[in-house]
């Protein structure tokens, strides 16, 4: 595909027809990537994919996963290697190529319309929509592709009103009216509910029967990979580790080679040393940005040393109680109490100054600021301090050494603290922001979805941070989506359904499928019980 008359000559049926189980289907070799400032990316990387397996990729933030799948897909140019589909040496300018020849990629971050429909969105770019556009026609095939691989989805839905699994499922579909006989799926699983999470990795299965074939499949999270795939290769520092038959793999095993060290999979977790009640949440209402209620007259109680695990699934209320909590969202009814002291109209800056630390779910949107330096990140929680901050000027020196202090304390992988945001890998930039909060060491820690994303070694650094901030003597409201990490890291977990907190349950009481059914609001209280 090195001349433009092989691109307009190219027929993918005819190239993908008789297609055997187990044959090569995609082959890369020696990909190398490096990006400026002597940065490694991907180094002499030799990668495959055959026809009917799943083959997923591990590694930590930052090992190279992201760049090399986005050279398979035309996104970025290798600087050295080839990419071989069945044995055809290709080379692809843009991912309008690597589509053309049969390779679909779901993005972590969707790339969608929210205003338009769900079959629009399908056909936004396709060539079919260059013509007339026989959208009956269209909605027919599209609704024969996911009843094929089990897709349940209203294609005349707006995008806005999906859960994210059903955006997950367009993103899919999308693909594959495209043609797609090699599926990526960045993070496939990492926003998804364990329901919309069981129905996805059943589509996936599926998707791996038929002609179609093959989804190479990038996850952080071991039991999913151990589960659905065939094959694993892990890369670590930019280079693979270890490519193996899952079958010869265990979490252990696998974590191991994506960090280098052994890994615990369970922090050790002393017992809670509570204090004083540290904040009290009475009857709190509070509407979404749509309006609609979405807290719904929520009370509890976290004292010092203690954690409180909020569990619900997307969309039932956490993320406004994290902001209500944090003063980014207004209180309709209700009040919240800060060391006895009210703090519902409260606005953020004197919030701060009281002991507040937030950790927000978006990073990069609320929890950063990509332009600024580290330095500048870091200034964010201090330039009202009066140790940082001289009669309206800020002390560079002082917060460039806390910047650093930060940085290796927290085993940032960054180059210094002049470095901008937005070059970090979202592990390291999590860990900017964590440390930036837990070095004022708040009273309360508001973290939502603190470990969302990351991979082995950054969630375990993170988890272990946040015990840490309980032994301190700090509340922690511990905001998470993954009733694994709840059960682990609580004392107390509040399940939240449709606004409101089912119940209040000691951490020793509370068991997985129980606290399940109470986020999916399917719990049954047995008679006699309060």
């Amino acid at each position: 595909m090195t001349r433009r008359s092989k691109h307009t000559s190219f027929d993918p049926d005819a190239f993908w027809a008789d297609i055997q189980p187990g044959e090569v289907l995609l082959s890369a070799r020696g990909i190398t990537k490096q990006y400026p400032g002597g940065v490694l990316a991907n180094d002499r990387i030799d990668f495959e994919v055959r026809a009917q397996e799943v083959h997923a990729v591990l590694g930590e933030n930052g090992a190279g996963k992201t760049t090399l799948m986005n050279i398979l897909f035309g996104l970025i140019q290798p600087d050295q290697g080839a990419i071989y589909l069945r044995g055809q040496r290709v080379h692809f300018r843009s991912p309008q190529d690597a589509i053309r020849y049969g390779i679909g990629m779901v993005h972590q971050h969707r790339k969608l319309v929210p205003a338009h429909s769900v079959i629009e969105n399908i056909l936004l770019g396709h060539p079919r929509a260059q013509g007339i556009l026989r959208l009956r026609e269209a909605e027919e095939e599209v609704a024969a592709l996911a009843e094929t691989y089990g897709f349940r989805v209203d294609l005349r839905a707006k995008v806005w009103q999906l859960t994210e699994g059903e955006k997950q499922v367009v993103e899919i579909l999308k693909a594959l009216y495209r043609g797609a006989h090699i599926l990526i799926m960045d993070e496939p699983t990492s926003a998804l509910t364990p329901v919309e999470t069981e129905k996805l990795l059943e589509s996936i299965e599926r998707m791996s029967e038929h002609k179609l074939g093959v989804v190479p499949f990038i996850t952080h999270k071991l039991p999913v990979v151990l589960r659905i795939s065939h094959r694993v290769t892990v890369l670590r520092s930019g280079r693979v580790a270890a490519s193996l038959d899952t079958q010869d793999a265990d979490e252990q095993r696998l974590a191991e080679l994506m960090v280098g060290r052994p890994v615990l999979f369970d922090v050790q977790k002393p017992p809670a040393q509570e204090g004083e009640p540290v904040v009290q949440v009475e009857g709190v209402s509070a509407r979404s940005d749509k309006g609609n209620l979405a807290l719904d007259n929520v009370s509890f109680t976290v004292r010092s040393g203690q954690i409180l695990g909020v569990a619900g699934v997307a969309g039932n209320g956490q993320h406004e109680l994290a902001e209500v909590l944090a003063g980014l969202r207004g209180v309709e009814q209700g009040r919240i109490l800060l060391n006895g002291q009210e703090i519902t109209r409260a606005p953020v800056l004197a919030r701060w100054q009281q002991g507040v630390g937030y950790t927000p779910a978006e990073r990069t949107e609320v929890g950063s600021i990509g332009e600024f330096t580290l330095v500048e990140n870091v200034a964010m929680n201090y330039f009202w301090d009066p140790d940082y901050n001289r009669h309206g000027v800020l002390d560079e020196a002082k917060l460039r050494e806390l910047t650093e202090q930060i940085l290796e304390e927290f085993r940032v992988a960054a180059p210094g603290p002049h470095v901008k945001a937005k070059t970090l890998s979202g592990g390291n930039l999590q860990k900017v922001i964590m440390g930036r909060v837990l070095s004022r060491r708040p009273r309360l820690l508001i973290a939502n979805l603190p470990a969302q994303g990351l991979d082995i070694g950054a969630t375990e650094f993170v988890q272990q941070k946040l015990l840490e901030a309980r032994a301190e003597g700090a509340a922690v409201i511990f905001i998470s989506e993954d009733l694994d990490e709840i059960l682990m890291l609580s004392d107390v977990v509040a399940p939240m359904y449709e606004g409101r907190v089912v119940d209040l349950i000691p951490a020793d009481q509370a068991d997985k499928e129980t606290i399940g059914a109470m986020i999916a609001g399917s719990y049954q209280q047995q008679e006699g019980t309060p």
